[in-house]
């Protein structure tokens, strides 16, 4: 435009410029040296290559990572198929072993009855034989002109050849009544015995994610009353001085654990021996604290208990469970990922329910619950000390 050389940079309209235009143009406006902007942009740019080049490696981590995790999941449900087509295997061969020896047990009893009945049968037929032989016999003298021959016969023909008496003889079919059910309580026993080793296997690998759990006082219910180490809490007779922070609970006696899960696995165990109502599990971070909520995932309840002479898993509405009340030892078992929440009998070595399927978004917390007049105590089992 000037035939000047452009060795100004206008900041205002960030554009290059001559002396000239400086002072005609944009005399009002900011200007820098050509050279120190350049310098300036060249610069940031090497900066925003640097911080793309640190987006583009972070991104290539990503991918990495969740090819790692695809290959991991993978392994793993190769894993578990390998382990599962091994159970039904040997469940099969179990199945068709049994079926076995329950159809043998039928054939046996039906080739008994059929021996029997062969056995009759050539009896009959040979006294049959006999019989006609002498029928034959008799009626060949009866027809003789032989005066003195049938006289002489008459006597050894009179009487009717010795035979067997046949009137209180029969067959009586076999009962099969109750074979399909002892051959299935044979069965079922012979599975329980292999079921138990499945179990024991699967309680041994939930156990790999123990954690040590203490309790939190400041969630504690104004009734329950925590030991000095946080492991055990049973619940007092009147309410305890304690400030109603956010965080207790004031309507429920619940108790939470200080230790909060927000990813992976992790697994505790809770001692219920003598306790005649118990429910535990774990609840997410925003849980109703200050009024009476049912126990349910809805609410963000993932329990199991005894109370009122009812076993069951609080879902809404409750699942009736076979757990019996001497059980000593609940173990309790979260797959965050997995959405999965299961409990085991410890002693028995057996799963009491599963909750499946859940996306859990929140930080989860163990929990303790009393309900109705209970005060026997709940003890947090410590694994450091045993495992």
């Amino acid at each position: 435009k000037h035939d000047q050389p452009l060795e100004l940079f206008c900041k205002t309209d960030q554009t290059c410029v001559c002396m000239l235009c400086s002072v005609i143009d944009h005399k009002t406006h900011a200007f820098v040296p050509l050279r120190e902007e350049y310098e300036g942009k060249k610069a940031e740019l090497g900066k925003t290559e640097t911080e793309i080049q640190r987006m583009i490696t972070k991104r290539r981590m990503k991918i990495w990572n969740i090819k790692e995790s695809v290959k991991k999941s993978k392994d793993a449900a190769g894993r578990e198929k390998a382990k599962g087509v091994q159970v039904f295997t040997a469940l099969r061969k179990t199945l068709r072993r049994y079926l076995k020896k329950f159809i043998k047990e039928i054939e046996e009893k039906q080739e008994t009855t059929e021996k029997q009945a062969e056995g009759f049968i050539k009896d009959l037929e040979q006294e049959i034989s006999e019989l006609s032989k002498r029928s034959s016999e008799v009626e060949q003298l009866s027809h003789s002109k032989d005066h003195l021959h049938l006289l002489q016969s008459f006597s050894s023909l009179k009487a009717a050849p010795t035979t067997k008496d046949w009137t209180e003889v029969s067959i009586h079919p076999p009962s099969y009544e109750g074979t399909v059910v002892r051959a299935v309580g044979r069965l079922k026993e012979t599975l329980s015995k292999d079921m138990k080793k499945l179990f024991e296997a699967e309680l041994k690998r939930v156990q790999q994610y123990a954690v040590d759990v203490t309790l939190d006082p400041d969630t504690a219910h104004p009734y329950l009353i925590l030991s000095d180490d946080g492991k055990q809490v049973h619940c007092g007779e009147e309410e305890n001085d304690r400030p109603d922070n956010p965080e207790r609970f004031s309507a429920e006696r619940l108790v939470l654990g200080k230790q909060s899960f927000s990813s992976g696995r992790f697994y505790f165990e809770v001692q219920v021996k003598e306790k005649p109502d118990w429910v535990l599990g774990v609840a997410r971070e925003s849980v109703n604290r200050k009024e009476v909520i049912t126990p349910s995932p809805a609410n963000g309840l993932w329990t199991v208990g005894v109370y009122e002479n009812i076993c069951g898993a609080l879902e809404d509405p409750t699942v009736p469970l076979s757990l019996q009340r001497g059980s000593e030892k609940v173990g309790v078992f979260v797959d965050y990922e997995e959405g999965l929440v299961s409990f085991y009998d410890v002693d028995d070595v057996d799963v009491i329910y599963s909750f499946t399927g859940w996306c859990f978004t929140e930080k989860l917390y163990p929990l303790f619950l009393f309900k109705g007049t209970d005060i026997k105590a709940y003890t947090v089992h410590t694994f450091e000390e045993t495992c």
